[in-house]
């Protein structure tokens, strides 16, 4: 045993027990909903051109949320997840990082992916699974991923980016790159099996690694209080030895401050860093879920009193970087940019069949193309039920 891990330990000679709640977490706070800020409070590295480009990346995120939920009940995409109310989460984050800096999603980060540049038309092109794809349409909506972006394709399975994060930043520091990797989950996939190896294993090989949790108090239909006892998810970076802090998820620059010095920690130190951002789920979990089954409207009244991109707004009105002609043009045309880029995108032939066997081998296996030509027949004899197929088969 390594005496040197509980040398700091006092010694006691009667039973003295401890639990969670015995390490007082802090939450930072910066960022005040009228757009001032807290007395004494210390300002993230943030310009003018900074903080506007942030703002256009939230409210782009707001108005695709809205629009493709929208699309969902329409029937024009199968599925959808919206992050109301979490927006700065996702966004501030991937401001806080460099563009060489891996993300890796959870599904409810495509604020990150906005912020790095993800065209309108390629967001459009994964959700409606159509030939310009670039992941070919194999994945469900809102599954994305840009290799040029350095944002990992998500995987439905929950919890899974948690250890490949762990060994994708062991690997950025074998390398010797300047770069580190974000990880985002939120606090229903920390009681995954995952969460915990994919910590300690960061902990332990210290990877320059970024774990950034959105608690945002429902995993689904399931409150925080009963999915754990303990003192939030930060009290177990604690517990395994990371440091951690805690802010304030709804506060843009609490955000980005966090993430700014947790990125130059991990990168100089190369140890792992967890962040817990603390927010609210506003909207429903998915298109397939209705929260008025599990929570009160009053609940909800009193969260949309935080709502964090009105937040920014106060303070970039009260910074004079923003005004209101700027904000309704914004707004304005960014609705009619995704209205009309659905009515492109759902136009767009579904990628061929034969997508389905490539990339994954330099040269597609038999048994593979047994499989697709069995598929074919099965199409060609079935046309009527793969009615945006049939047409495509050779």
């Amino acid at each position: 045993m390594n005496s040197e891990v509980y040398k700091e330990s006092p010694v006691v000679h009667q039973p003295a027990f401890i639990d969670g709640h015995s390490v007082e977490i802090p939450i930072l706070k910066i960022l005040q909903q009228d757009g001032s800020v807290y007395q004494g409070a210390e300002l993230p590295k943030i310009d003018q051109a900074l903080a506007t480009r942030i703002y256009k990346a939230l409210a782009f995120h707001r108005v695709l949320d809205e629009r493709m939920v929208g699309a969902q009940r329409q029937g024009r995409i199968s599925f959808y997840m919206a992050a109301l109310g979490e927006e700065a989460a996702s966004v501030g984050g991937a401001a806080g990082l460099e563009d060489q800096d891996m993300i890796m999603a959870q599904y409810r980060e495509q604020g990150a992916l906005m912020y790095r540049g993800f065209s309108l038309e390629d967001f459009m092109n994964q959700m409606f699974s159509n030939e310009k794809d670039l992941g070919k349409g194999r994945q469900m909506p809102i599954h994305y991923g840009s290799n040029a972006l350095n944002y990992m394709t998500i995987s439905s399975p929950l919890g899974t980016q948690i250890p490949q994060a762990a060994g994708y930043a062991y690997g950025q520091k074998l390398q010797g790159k300047d770069a580190v990797t974000m990880c985002y989950f939120g606090e229903g996939a920390a009681s995954e099996g995952d969460f915990h190896a994919g910590l300690n294993m960061a902990a332990v090989h210290q990877a320059p690694v970024i774990f950034f949790c959105r608690n945002n108090g429902y995993a689904i239909s399931t409150p925080a209080d009963e999915q754990f006892v303990g003192n939030g998810i930060a009290s177990r970076g604690v517990g395994y030895g990371i440091k951690t802090i805690r802010i304030d998820g709804n506060d843009i620059l609490a955000v980005l401050k966090a993430t700014q010095l947790a990125r130059e920690y991990a990168l100089k130190e190369n140890k792992p860093v967890i962040i817990e951002a603390m927010s609210y789920r506003l909207g429903a979990h998915s298109t397939s879920d209705d929260p008025s089954g599990y929570r009160t409207r009053e609940e909800e009244a009193k969260w949309q009193a935080h709502d964090p991109i009105l937040r920014m707004k106060n303070w970039m009105l009260a910074n004079e970087w923003w005004d209101e002609a700027q904000e309704t043009a914004l707004f304005e045309s960014l609705r009619e940019d995704v209205l009309a880029a659905v009515k492109v995108a759902e136009k767009i032939d579904k990628p061929p069949v034969e997508d389905l066997v490539t990339d994954v081998y330099d040269q597609v296996p038999e048994h593979l193309n047994k499989q697709l030509n069995e598929l074919k027949q099965h199409i060609k004899k079935y046309p009527e039920s793969y009615p945006f197929t049939a047409g495509r088969i050779k």
